[in-house]
């Protein structure tokens, strides 16, 4: 596993994608994926020893999939409108989601007896916001989902937009629309994949704290896509509006 790190922190450095056919057997599970994330976050000082990081993406296909998390560079998250010219992207893709905001601490024993029911409450804003996906993977496609669970669940960079006092919402009804550059808008309608971006929290929570550290106040998660992956060429404008919920605005 620290060959696999040590690749991929080079790939970040040196700006290249990797062949995952070496790295195949690697990984036996989502723990040691983890533990790569870790390990590349460690040696390109991404966050502070010891502190929870304070922005995350999270998300699954499904209720009765495992959900996957990673930890977001600090470097990339960005405030509406954002540019992210200066980035190094090699196969960009649009995800329009919901960014959640923890309003009080939350500690390891809060996280393990967390509820579906009780999440909402530990929640104080929410924003849109988009992910650009990408990856140090040449061929994404063919790159099992271990490695790309080490390679930070293949994010880019996200842009967030302007926060709002979280209320509950009718996410079956919510209507999204997201444009990328010439293409045409894509509408959807109540497509979040967990039917709640707020179901997600204690299994989230319990992934922060699995550690022992406590997760502040402030902590940012984005909850999974409303229009899977978009593509998009660097220098697009892109545009993504949840009504009655607020829009971001970036440029890739």
């Amino acid at each position: 596993m620290t060959a696999l790190a040590d690749a991929l922190v080079a790939a970040r450095q040196f700006n290249r994608t990797l062949d995952a056919t070496p790295w195949l057997a690697t990984l036996q599970d989502a723990a040691q994926a983890y533990e790569v994330q870790d390990a590349v976050a460690s040696a390109l000082g991404w966050f502070e020893a010891g502190t929870v990081p304070g922005c995350w993406k999270s998300g699954g296909g499904s209720r009765n999939v495992t959900l996957t998390h990673a930890p977001l560079p600090p470097a990339g998250v960005r405030a509406s409108p954002a540019e992210f010219g200066d980035l190094a992207l090699h196969s960009p893709g649009i995800e329009a989601e919901i960014a959640l905001r923890l309003g009080q601490d939350v500690t390891p024993a809060m996280a393990a007896t967390l509820g579906h029911e009780d999440a909402a409450s530990l929640i104080d804003a929410m924003a849109v916001s988009v992910e650009i996906v990408d990856s140090r993977w040449h061929d994404l496609a063919a790159t099992p989902a271990l490695l790309r669970l080490a390679d930070s669940q293949v994010h880019g960079a996200l842009a967030i937009g302007e926060w709002q006092p979280y209320a509950a919402v009718d996410w079956a009804s919510q209507r999204c629309e997201t444009k990328v550059g010439d293409s045409e808008t894509v509408v959807r309608e109540g497509t979040h994949p967990l039917a709640d971006p707020a179901w997600l929290l204690p299994i989230w929570l319990r992934h922060v704290t699995r550690h022992g550290e406590t997760a502040p106040t402030g902590t940012v998660v984005t909850t999974g896509s409303w229009v899977g992956v978009l593509p998009c060429r660097r220098g697009d404008q892109v545009t993504a509006e949840f009504a009655g919920t607020g829009a971001v605005r970036l440029i890739v």
